[in-house]
């Protein structure tokens, strides 16, 4: 009887703390560890390497070359954003290191470049943060997190940004080619590589080194689980037949509404209401059953820009931006979203589709900055947290993209995950 009543107990409490946990989770200020946005007013982040908006945001251990974070505040009025960054082990989670172990200089400062919109139909107020920078310099590899938040308060989120920074250790030769499995061949993307750790004293190298490879900045699908297939003197050779695929998928969609002057390609209309611009796409197809067609893209990303301005920051115009992907009838086990950089590569309420009836079509609104966008359509079923982007755009070997391979330390007495190689592949550009 007592046994079953410390059961009981037991069950109740582990049953209040797992729902605590989820409810704190959807709480809007609720820590996490990624790409996220806290507040509805804020738009168009973007990480990269300073001076091109293209790379991806990755700085190496004492250089000078550094990241960039900006982003706009559509509210008008200048906001006392604050910034710190933490410290994460490979599979992003907090590494417990403390702040004064990886920052040079101070580990919490204001954010004070930033300029207010001009000429513009849309006011909003554009900040950037530099790093490294005269307060703040990153002193150990690894996995970072930017957070900004406001009014001093690290409680009060604003924005949390993943970056990397690289001690390079380890020489990494990779190759893309159309898979050895029979039933992938024609869809797929084999990635097989070599690192050369000779930078590295390893005592068990199937422990201590951890491996990760992205598709095109998704965070999804990436693959997390490789290990070294044979150990040849200071060469772990990772040559797999299964376990290092990623489907394809097709060279993605795209619009440009740099000028909101004229209709270019794809567009069907742009009409402006106060204060709003409205710029309507030409509907969209299913792909999935099509046949390759090569055109250069951007892999998914895409540039702000503005043709009747001189500095994109701050003269780009925002517009509401509508898509429509006529479908028979609605899908009952998930939903459609529209994928890319220009979602942070996130599904979420900003950018999932809604259902139109009347139309037959799946729709969506978003409200984006001038520029030239990539973007595609994922499904993503219920209770998944895998985006399915070759459900609606097919998939095939032909298809272009990149993949960046990460390569992580962690010696047998060490606290942290070192990132100590970083290597960056195209499928067409070997």
């Amino acid at each position: 009887m007592k046994t079953a009543l410390l059961l009981a107990l037991y069950l109740t409490l582990n049953s209040f703390f797992a729902l605590s946990q989820e409810e704190e989770y959807y709480d809007e200020n609720y820590l996490r560890y990624t790409n996220h946005i806290y507040k509805e007013n804020i738009y168009t982040v973007l990480a990269h390497r300073d001076g091109w908006v293209l790379s991806n945001p990755v700085m190496y251990l004492n250089s000078e070359n550094g990241i960039v974070v900006s982003f706009d505040n559509l509210d008008t009025d200048i906001k006392d954003y604050s910034y710190t960054v933490e410290h994460c082990n490979a599979n992003w989670q907090p590494s417990g290191l403390m702040r004064s172990e990886f920052i040079e200089g101070f580990t919490e400062n204001q954010i004070t470049d930033y300029a207010y919109s001009f000429n513009t139909m849309v006011e909003y107020v554009h900040y950037n943060v530099h790093i490294p920078n005269e307060d703040m310099k990153i002193t150990l590899p690894g996995n970072y997190i930017l957070k900004i938040y406001e009014d001093f308060d690290e409680k009060d989120l604003v924005i949390t940004k993943r970056f990397f920074v690289v001690e390079d250790k380890v020489g990494i030769e990779a190759s893309i080619k159309r898979p050895s499995q029979i039933d992938r061949r024609n869809d797929s993307h084999e990635i097989d590589f070599t690192l050369n750790t000779t930078g590295l004293n390893l005592i068990d190298p199937f422990n201590e080194i951890k491996v990760v490879i992205r598709q095109n900045n998704r965070w999804d699908n990436e693959i997390t689980d490789l290990k070294p297939m044979y150990i040849k003197d200071n060469q772990l050779i990772y040559d797999y037949d299964v376990g290092n695929l990623f489907y394809a998928g097709s060279e993605f969609r795209f619009f440009d509404i740099k000028s909101l002057r004229y209709q270019s390609e794809r567009i069907q209309q742009i009409e402006y209401e106060k204060p709003y611009y409205h710029v309507r796409l030409l509907d969209d197809e299913s792909r999935r059953f099509q046949v390759y067609l090569y055109h250069q893209d951007l892999n998914g990303r895409y540039m702000p820009e503005v043709q009747e301005g001189e500095d994109d920051d701050t003269e780009a115009d925002y517009c509401y931006v509508y898509f429509t992907l006529p479908y028979e009838a609605p899908m009952i086990d998930g939903n459609f979203y529209v994928f890319g950089s220009l979602s942070d590569w996130n599904y979420n309420a900003r950018n999932r589709m809604t259902y139109n009836y009347e139309k037959k079509a799946y729709q969506l609104k978003m409200l984006l900055k001038q520029g030239y966008y990539n973007y595609e359509y994922i499904y993503v079923q219920d209770g998944t947290t895998l985006a399915d982007n070759t459900f609606l755009e097919g998939s095939h070997y032909e298809t272009e993209n990149d993949y960046v391979i990460y390569v992580y330390h962690r010696g047998i007495n060490d606290r942290y995950d070192k990132l100590v190689g970083l290597k960056t592949i195209n499928s067409l550009r070997q």
